[in-house]
């Protein structure tokens, strides 16, 4: 159980800032996580890890001389916004373009993909390199869907050594890719890991039982079993990744005994005397192994073991010397000459004004009201929506939809009090919702706010064909970015027949603005009814994906939660004290433009 924090919510964040006080010599906090004290004098490729706290030494525990360049630092087992990333990059920039590598996680996929599209369009070469390293998550044939667990550390190990080499972007890019390809992890666990503040574990396991496959965010094992001695577990894990040995590969090799967070380094000592004969048996030469703990999950009990199948181009790359504050290996001297990295300036430029009619202001204090009733909602189901996101996930939707909107809530009421529109106050809160809530969840709301507001502009009071547009372009934005189809058992499943109820309503009737807010509570209940039935479906996105057998009978957190908000908008965006002036701008074409954008 994690003991120590204040305030819950604020744990991420304090717990980055101490360290980076501790390792002041050689980390340095920026917006979104840390980079190198010291930038190169020369260009060079920034590697910058990223994923959720949670994890230490990962991510920002491997900044430094031979490893990372940077770590991009999401909440709690939250992917971090694209803003941070965005953010991580242009405080690690040295001149020679930047790598971004993580665990294949949607939401992480989502965040870093948007950041790499920012980080281009302003001239700045971006790579991306996920980690797909998780034997359990997915068969051989589809190890594109893996997930990135220990294995990290070797892909973020291989290419920190190549960049401090002098290697180029597409060289260090093609070299850790190399390495995921030839990287192997499999892990078990024996009890579950606590939220700072929660009052049960994520999961919980008999005593005496083990689930193989655990995931590096808590998810259960793939399957429960006793716990067996020390023997036959370690062969357990060894025969299972030794059952994937990479075609063509040689007989050297990376090995990665890990730690989840509270298992002790005896107990990892004792595994590694059955761990090591095995691999040496079988005609392997062990190089540098590691036995510790590298990539953790708060204070769960559990152990993973990884093996990267070396060459002559690997080989030197992963015993090359390395100075981070949690890893040291031989004597890696800060480069000659480093120059002080340039401190962040804590001046921000003041908010510019917004350009809105005295209509899209009154409206957007509806949208407002909008907000507040939609957090409202979430804090008070926050612990049922954790609870049921842990059948087969993290347990932090929750916790995550309540960070989300609580930021989306204070962005609007800035800018309501800076006078914004309708529009303005929703791209706001939307682009607030994405930053603070990192997570798959939050980007796909921050950018569906986001396209809400663009419709509704900043001009007039919108109708009821304006609003099942902004309906419209929110789903596209969505359904766009997460690729979810119906059936896919996801936010998605609650999302289109709303959004295909309202804008058959609008479109079959007159609309006046009773019969707007009455098709608006239609639809809203149409949504619940879709996300209840969602408990028949097996998930086939997301990190429910894997445990998908034990999400049947429990309904998806993302559609549960997206018809509770929709429910409670309605009385503020379109019952009739919403209906004044109408037209938000958009001429007729627009309109219907952007609601046949699905169809």
């Amino acid at each position: 159980m994690t003991r120590i924090f204040n305030d819950p919510s604020d744990f991420a964040e304090e717990a980055l800032a101490g360290f980076c006080d501790v390792h002041a010599d050689l980390v340095r906090q920026v917006p979104g996580g840390a980079v190198r004290r010291r930038r190169p004098i020369q260009p060079k490729v920034a590697v910058l890890a990223g994923g959720g706290s949670g994890h230490y030494p990962a991510f920002a525990g491997l900044i430094g001389t031979g490893l990372a360049d940077g770590a991009v630092v999401g909440n709690i087992f939250t992917s971090p916004s694209a803003q941070q990333a965005y953010a991580v990059a242009k405080a690690a920039d040295s001149g020679a373009g930047v790598v971004f590598s993580y665990g294949n996680y949607a939401g992480d996929v989502l965040n870093f993909g948007m950041a790499s599209e920012r980080l281009a369009a302003e001239g700045i070469q971006v790579e991306n390199v996920l980690v797909t390293d998780d034997v359990a998550s997915a068969p051989p044939s589809e190890s594109g869907k893996r997930r990135g667990i220990a294995g990290d550390f070797t892909i973020f190990k291989v290419m920190g050594a190549a960049a401090e080499a002098g290697a180029d972007l597409a060289d260090v890019v093609r070299l850790g890719r190399k390495a995921n390809s030839l990287t192997r992890t499999i892990g078990s666990a024996f009890h579950g890991c606590t939220f700072p503040g929660a009052e049960a574990p994520l999961f919980t396991l008999k005593d005496r039982q083990m689930g193989l496959g655990l995931g590096i965010h808590g998810e259960p094992g793939l399957f429960d079993t006793e716990l067996p001695p020390a023997k036959e577990l370690g062969q357990e894990l060894v025969s299972r990744l030794l059952a994937e040995t990479p075609a063509g590969a040689g007989d050297r090799i990376a090995v990665i005994l890990n730690g989840l967070g509270s298992t002790k380094h005896e107990e990892l000592f004792v595994l590694w005397l059955t761990v090591a004969p095995l691999l040496r048996d079988a005609g392997y030469t062990l190089v540098m192994p590691e036995v510790g703990e590298l990539v953790t999950s708060l204070d769960m009990s559990g152990v993973s073991l990884t093996i990267t199948w070396l060459d002559d181009e690997l080989e030197p790359l992963w015993t090359a010397p390395a100075e981070t504050p949690a890893y040291r290996r031989g004597n890696a001297a800060l480069q000659p000459g480093g120059q002080l990295a340039e401190e962040a300036s804590d001046d921000a430029a003041a908010p510019g004004a917004f350009e809105a009619t005295e209509a899209s202001q009154g409206y957007a204090a509806n949208c407002l009201a909008a907000l507040a009733a939609v957090r409202d909602s979430l804090r008070s189901a926050e612990a049922r929506l954790g609870d049921m996101d842990a059948i087969a996930g993290d347990g932090d939707h929750g916790r995550g939809m309540v960070r989300g909107i609580d930021a989306a809530v204070a962005a609007a009421e800035d800018a309501v009090a800076r006078g914004a529109g309708a529009g303005a106050v929703l791209a706001a809160a939307g682009d607030a919702w994405a930053d603070k809530a990192g997570g798959t969840s939050g980007v796909l709301w921050g950018a569906g706010l986001r396209a809400f507001g663009e419709i509704l502009g900043n001009q007039l009071v919108p109708g009821p064909s304006e609003l099942a547009a902004a309906v419209g372009a929110f789903a596209a934005r969505i359904t766009g970015l997460g690729k979810a189809e119906p059936g896919d058992k996801t936010m998605v499943d609650a999302l289109l027949p709303f959004t295909e109820t309202f804008s058959r309503l609008v479109a079959d009737s007159a609309s006046d603005a009773a019969q707007t807010e009455a098709a608006w509570n239609e639809a809203a209940s149409a949504a619940t009814t879709a996300a209840e039935a969602t408990a028949s479906l097996r998930p086939l996105k997301g990190r429910a994906r894997p445990l998908a057998e034990k999400s049947v009978g429990t309904a998806d957190p993302g559609a549960t939660s997206l018809a509770m908000i929709f429910t409670v908008m309605g009385p503020h965006l379109a019952g009739p004290a919403c209906q004044g002036e109408v037209g938000g701008g958009l001429g007729g074409q627009a309109v219907r433009q952007a609601a046949g954008t699905l169809s």
